[in-house]
């Protein structure tokens, strides 16, 4: 599906929808919990989709009917064996947890893949550590990606693990305290720590027992634990806010942001501080919590962008359009997203007239201050954040723009196209045009 974008003026308020990693978080957690639990506002899209239907195959029961109210009744911690393949289509997210949740099942193995940006998701870390403690796991390819089978039961231990991603490291978070034994689990390297203080906010929330230093480099996982069930609303995604911020900040806009609560763990949230350091104009309504931008001068800056590599995209662009160059540094794990999100932006900005030079862990932006180009021939490359990031840069261009696997938006952010028409974005696909 294309998305074609011409130059824009945004004005309005929009509303942030939930959290995808909150709400993937809420599934796993009232799948394996004991009783129903209640999730309000979760988020529906094609990755938590896939949370709702691994969880199913293990045996909890879901009723996702309501929009604005998920019910899920827990497996109290005894997940069963699949009958059938788990596919976990485009969500590493649930492809990991799930990893660690399959290896709770004794007796037989449960068999995991998903798309063809999955396959191509290494796994070995974790892979390796679930082993270390009890569990039996292969990839049928010997390359450590999808397919992968597991069998438990995971007994507990000592492991440790380099975190290229956080989610090798909340899939044991979440599992290991289900498992008979005690685990000790050290980290010699984590990336995007701010997801790992989620997993730990929600295990704290459900009373589970977990000891770690203030650097995240240890811990000590009690087994034989349980979860509750719970009622809990799903926080406004600050990833997903991501493209609204940059929007406000470096197009012709004027715009609200609604429900965001600055004191969530989300680590996507510094996109608010990046931009601000690079000159935005950002408003906290301290009584409603909104969020007002207008455009600003953006300046280059340099940003560690370790904590937050989903905003990779967005803040290139966000680079593109200031003044001066912008370097986005200590992102190595942007190269093993859905896409090599570092090649990819480059790629695609150089049709647009920017200049980009690649380093191992980073990207640097030498800005055109708003002077951009169209392009027909963008390529989203069938990531999400991708595609998003260049629809923003496409509604600064004079020329219209064209980019291309544009439904890979449904994957976190379904409401992403229309939200954007509604602030008078002038953006359409074959559905908005009909």
């Amino acid at each position: 599906m294309f998305l074609s974008v011409e130059k824009s003026a945004l004005r309005g308020r929009v509303a942030i929808p939930g959290s995808k990693s909150h709400t993937v978080r809420a599934v796993v957690f009232g799948a394996l919990a004991e009783g129903e639990s209640r999730i309000r506002r979760p988020l529906e899209s094609l990755d938590t989709q896939a949370a709702v239907h691994a969880c199913r195959a293990f045996g909890a029961r879901i009723d996702v009917s309501h929009p604005d109210l998920w019910r899920v009744e827990g497996v109290a911690g005894h997940p069963r064996i699949p009958e059938t393949v788990v596919d976990v289509a485009n969500s590493g997210t649930t492809l990991y947890i799930v990893m660690g949740l399959a290896a709770l099942c004794s007796g037989g193995w449960t068999v995991l893949t998903g798309d063809e940006q999955i396959r191509r998701r290494p796994a070995d870390r974790l892979m390796a550590a679930l082993r270390e403690l009890g569990a039996e796991v292969f990839s049928t390819r010997g390359n450590a990606m999808c397919p992968i089978l597991v069998r438990g039961p995971l007994r507990g231990g000592e492991t440790s693990i380099e975190a290229i991603t956080s989610q090798w490291v909340t899939s044991i978070l979440i599992n290991a305290p289900l498992a008979a034994g005690d685990t000790t689990l050290t980290v010699a390297k984590l990336n995007e720590a701010p997801y790992v203080r989620m997993t730990l906010d929600w295990l704290e929330r459900l009373g589970a027992s977990v000891e770690y230093d203030e650097a995240f480099t240890r811990f000590h996982i009690p087994g034989g634990q349980s979860y509750p069930a719970f009622d809990q609303a799903v926080a406004a995604d600050f990833s997903s806010a991501t493209f609204f911020l940059v929007a406000g900040a470096a197009l012709d806009a004027e715009i609200e942001l609604t429900g965001l609560d600055m004191a969530d763990s989300q680590g996507d949230k510094a996109v608010v501080d990046y931009l601000r350091e690079m000159g935005a104009q950002i408003h906290a309504d301290e009584g409603t919590g909104a969020l007002r931008l207008a455009r600003a001068d953006l300046r280059g800056v340099d940003l560690d962008l370790n904590a937050t590599p989903d905003a990779l995209p967005a803040m290139a662009v966000a680079g593109a359009l200031a003044e001066g160059t912008t370097r986005l540094l200590n992102v190595p794990q942007a190269r093993v997203k859905e896409t090599d999100r570092i090649a990819v932006m480059a790629q695609e900005l150089a049709k647009m007239g920017i200049e980009t030079q690649e380093l191992p862990d980073g990207l640097v932006i030498e800005g055109a201050g708003g002077a951009i180009r169209g392009s027909t021939d963008l390529h989203g490359h069938g990531d999400h954040r991708v595609v998003m990031a260049l629809s923003l840069a496409a509604m600064a261009a004079a020329e219209p723009s064209r980019i291309d696997t544009a439904e890979a938006v449904a994957v976190t952010f379904p409401t992403y196209v229309e939200l954007m028409r509604g602030l008078g974005a002038r953006m359409e696909t074959p559905e908005t045009a009909e």
